[in-house]
């Protein structure tokens, strides 16, 4: 890594690769890429895993994803279970089991129908009917006629988690760049340029991992991803006592709840609304629907208060799966965005994936389903697809 500084000019710095976003996902690409010896500098606009990767609900869960994304999820999980001696703290995570509960029998139809394509693929599910679900869960009222377990997945704390990735790749060598946007990038032929407002970066290879704003970069490059932001409605009870032992996720997304150590019950469901391209807040009317049907659910909650609101942007895009892999107009660029609401609990194995891919130029984890270029050859079906939010 080279560093030249002529007074009176901003920094200048070379380097190997420049990842654009400090969020999850580019945080465990710049740790992956130092664990092969890869210089790297890593810019974020604004904090380390303070956008999607430090609002989400905490869901570290392979229930419920595309079948595509199961591989990349199945290998996260192996990830996951070595989160302390991967980045120094264990954020919080648990194995408590993903409950995902049916109210109707076409929900119940459904949640046994993705049992039977998991299972190709290696997850377990336990389709629970009404009588093992109370017998299971007593706290869950009569509302839910049957759910869909997995044992080991669970959740976690996204506030400690993803900022740790982005301290342990700096304490390998990457070189962090809090507050510092990217304001154009342009490339001479052999490097990329990346300009900051105080700070410029040159790099051969660039990984765009710029979350909801990740089209953008694209664009710059001819890459059109038809690219939509959400905002999930997320809050927090008081520290109530000891009684949801699954986080909970609802077949068709309606409500997703967990409840940690200190009891408080963490629970999201429902959009509110931005505020300025980077901001957003939750929506009151969603957030009371969000509780009536969550007490309706869990009647525990019924007397609980609220201490804490908060919302953030995610990247959505229509058929769910987000881009990742290399760039299909230029040699050097790599993309990883897009996420869904779900980028959570696979971000550390896409991580691996973006730096293999730069290391030894292949990835054993399938990600055909992910490529940038499948926007030019089916727009016209992706954008008439609904987007659901990911519970995580």
């Amino acid at each position: 890594m080279t560093d030249i500084h002529t007074p009176g000019s901003k920094r200048t710095l070379g380097t190997d690769v420049v990842i654009v976003g400090g969020g999850i996902v580019g945080a465990s690409a710049a740790l992956a890429l130092r664990q092969k010896g890869i210089a790297v500098v890593l810019l974020e606009r604004d904090v380390c895993g303070s956008r999607s990767s430090g609002i989400n609900y905490g869901g570290v869960r392979r229930q419920g994803r595309l079948a595509a994304q199961l591989p990349l999820s199945q290998r996260a999980h192996h990830i996951w279970a070595r989160l302390p001696e991967l980045i120094g703290i264990d954020g919080e995570y648990v194995r408590s089991g993903h409950l995902k509960l049916g109210v109707c029998a076409a929900d119940m139809a459904s949640l046994e129908n993705y049992a039977q394509m998991a299972a190709r693929y290696d997850l377990p599910l336990e389709i629970l009917d009404q009588q093992q679900l109370r017998r299971r869960f007593p706290w869950i009222s009569q509302r839910a006629i049957g759910g869909s377990y997995c044992a080991e997945d669970g959740h976690a704390n996204p506030r400690l988690v993803s900022p740790a990735f982005a301290h342990a790749a700096g304490r390998l060598g990457a070189q962090i760049f809090d507050q510092t946007p990217v304001s154009r990038i342009e490339h001479d032929g052999q490097r990329f340029i990346v300009d900051c407002p105080q700070l410029q970066v040159r790099a051969p290879l660039l990984i765009n991992c710029a979350g909801a704003w990740g089209h953008r970069i694209a664009a710059w490059f001819d890459e059109q991803v038809p690219l939509q932001v959400s905002c999930p409605n997320m809050t927090v009870t008081e520290p109530l006592p000891l009684f949801m032992d699954a986080s909970i996720g609802i077949e068709g997304g309606s409500i997703y709840a967990r409840q940690v150590s200190r009891g408080n019950c963490v629970i999201g469901g429902g959009q509110g609304y931005t505020t300025s391209d980077t901001t957003a807040r939750p929506g009151r009317e969603a957030v009371l629907e969000l509780m009536k049907v969550a007490s309706g659910l869990f009647p525990a909650l019924a007397s609980a208060h609220l201490i804490r609101f908060w919302s953030g942007i995610e990247g959505n895009i229509p058929d769910r799966n987000p881009v990742v892999g290399p760039s299909h107009t230029t040699p050097g660029l790599f993309h990883g965005f897009g996420f869904c609401g779900a980028g959570f609990q696979i971000g550390p194995a896409v991580g691996e994936v973006l730096a293999e891919l730069i290391d030894d130029g292949h990835t054993p984890t399938p990600i055909d389903a992910f490529a940038i270029n499948r926007f030019s050859t089916a727009s016209s079906t992706l954008m008439s697809t609904t987007i659901v939010s990911g519970d995580e």
